[in-house]
């Protein structure tokens, strides 16, 4: 590692699926303070539009894939600070939750602790090695590895992450612009506390600071913890849509899940997911008290009543100049 930086200005962090939903808020929010920036990626030339997010050459971008330790390695040199940003919702091809989100968990630690980088790992709520659900395994075997590699790494655990190019919001409310009715799985009742991508990379951005407590776990969680059900209604609300919302059993679901799960776009469910549906995804008690959570790190976080109409609006029958609910 390059010797201690004086200032932001000095430090170089290096971010791993820096172009993704979360890593894209997660640079913008670095740059504001003033770090110089590495996108570590598997498709550079594909990452240009991370750059109007910083200065003139404050933003670099540089190839790596997990399952290629070199690559990792190279992406890390002379870095003061790796953050982990690189997850997958469904698996495909030689991206499975395995490799990605546990071996490659792995080799980014390893890496980090080869250059002497502090490290931030972004896993999730729900992250189980005993869960019945591949992801949430993969998670926690991340999360493992992480900290047997880099014992004072930062792990920040968000809820469901909502914002303006989230696979959350945006399906649901897509899929209700095609469908008379949207599916409760499990009669809608499993509980989240989602968490605008906004807090979750200032979060991130808190612990590259040094703001957070090193070895520690971070649950990230919205303002509210809301059913299923209820957050497909602020959904339609927000989108002027009028729709059934028919219960699903989760034997049932799982069944239509075996086909949807190569459908595309917001019709996609995979078996994975349901099971994934079936356990609540909200703050621990003990994250609270322990104080490791947003509110923590001094955070105040938006709720997605207050944040998701600036973005689902162009779901609505008439789009932005529509008047909600004339």
């Amino acid at each position: 590692m390059a010797a201690n930086p004086a200032s932001n200005l000095d430090t170089l962090v290096t971010v791993f699926g820096g172009s993704g939903f979360v890593g894209r808020n997660v640079v913008r929010a670095l740059a504001k303070r003033d770090y110089r920036i590495r996108v570590a990626v598997r498709r550079p030339e594909l990452a240009g539009h991370l750059q109007p997010l910083g200065r003139v050459g404050q933003i670099h971008t540089v190839q790596a894939n997990l399952r290629y330790p070199d690559s990792v390695a190279s992406a890390l040199r002379d870095s003061h600070v790796a953050i982990n940003l690189v997850g997958i919702l469904t698996e495909g091809g030689a991206q499975t939750f395995n490799a990605v989100q546990a071996e490659g968990a792995a080799t980014v630690a390893k890496a980090a602790a080869a250059a002497d980088a502090r490290l931030v790992h972004v896993s999730a709520i729900g992250a189980d090695a005993e869960s019945a659900s591949s992801y949430a395994r993969a998670k926690a075997a991340g999360e493992a590895a992480v900290l047997a590699a880099v014992p004072e790494a930062v792990i920040m655990r968000p809820s469901v992450v909502f914002g303006p190019e989230d696979q959350f919001t945006n399906r649901f409310a897509g899929l209700a612009r095609m469908s008379p009715f949207l599916p409760l799985i499990g009669g809608g009742e499993t509980k989240m506390q989602p968490v605008y991508v906004g807090d979750v990379a200032s979060a991130v951005a808190d612990a590259v600071d040094g703001k957070a407590q090193a070895g520690a776990t971070y649950e990230l969680g919205g303002p509210e913890v809301l059913s299923f059900r209820e957050i497909l209604k602020i959904i339609l609300d927000i989108t002027d849509r009028d729709r059934a919302l028919l219960p699903l059993p989760f034997g049932l679901a799982k069944l239509q899940a075996a086909v949807l799960q190569f459908a595309p776009g917001p019709l996609k469910l995979t078996p994975d997911q349901v099971e994934l549906l079936r356990h609540d995804n909200v703050v621990s008690e003990a994250a609270k008290a322990a104080g490791l959570t947003l509110q923590g790190l001094g955070i105040t976080p938006d709720s997605l009543e207050a944040v998701a109409p600036q973005y689902l609006w162009r779901f609505r029958p008439s789009g932005q100049f529509q008047r909600k609910n004339a």
